[in-house]
């Protein structure tokens, strides 16, 4: 009699929110998806549920009663690449920016829809499946395919031309995959750091490239723009 392979464990998300009401509703939605959940109601006592216990992926609010999210992401980001997602109420691009330039690997604002906010959980999780295996990411979504290894990008089967740029913000971006990145790291990685505020290089990069996979920027498909911060890379 063959023995039952173990089962896999559900993924681990640490929620860290002092507004009892949002850690309750976003523990019911996490469950409902499968994930295994815990709790902190401030930065101390998160960081130490995370050193303690571990997460697959921690969804962190800026505004905490100890310390603001901005530092326990900063001391987290010392000694765990753990993926965090940070919550607030503060809409600003400066904020945005501000917590993606300090590690952070989405941001969304209070108050948001579940079903955006479970999207990037799961783009997320999938993302650190993909590295902590450490294959080269392969996108196929029936309309378009892009194969890293063998540098093949198709759409609906006819090989793409892409110029070595637009292959590199395409690649960067996939790798990526659910995280935002903001202008100024997408500039620096491609142009070099001294461009790290030529913004209009990219833009006419991401409409070349928009119009290359058939994307577009009214109803995107796989190039998100988060405005004034960056792009993210969110095919289903």
């Amino acid at each position: 009699m063959m023995a039952e392979a173990p089962a896999i464990p559900p993924p681990r998300v640490l929620v860290v929110d002092d507004e009892v009401q949002i850690r309750r509703f976003l523990d019911i939605s996490l469950r409902a998806q499968g994930y295994a959940v815990s709790q902190a109601a401030n930065g101390a006592e998160g960081l130490q549920r995370l050193a303690e216990d571990g997460a697959d992926l921690v969804v962190l609010d800026i505004g905490l009663p100890d310390m603001e999210g901005h530092d326990v992401l900063a001391e987290l980001r010392q000694w765990s690449q753990v993926p965090v997602i940070m919550l607030s109420v503060r809409a600003g691009e400066a904020e945005k920016v501000r917590a993606l330039d300090n590690g952070a690997n989405d941001y969304v604002t209070k108050p948001f829809g579940t079903q955006e906010l479970m999207a990037r959980v799961r783009a997320l999780l999938r993302s650190r499946s993909t590295d902590s295996e450490g294959q080269v990411p392969v996108f196929d979504d029936g309309h378009l395919h892009i194969d890293l290894a063998r540098r093949d990008v198709r759409v609906d089967g006819e090989a793409i031309a892409l110029t070595r740029k637009e292959y590199a913000l395409l690649a960067l971006l996939l790798r990526n995959a659910g995280r935002v990145m903001t202008q100024p790291q997408i500039l620096q990685e491609i142009w070099g750091p001294t461009h790290r505020h030529d913004t209009h290089y990219l833009r006419i990069l991401v409409g070349r490239l928009r119009h290359k996979l058939g994307d577009s920027a009214l109803e995107s498909r796989y190039l998100f723009t988060e405005p004034g911060v960056g792009l993210r890379f969110g095919g289903t």
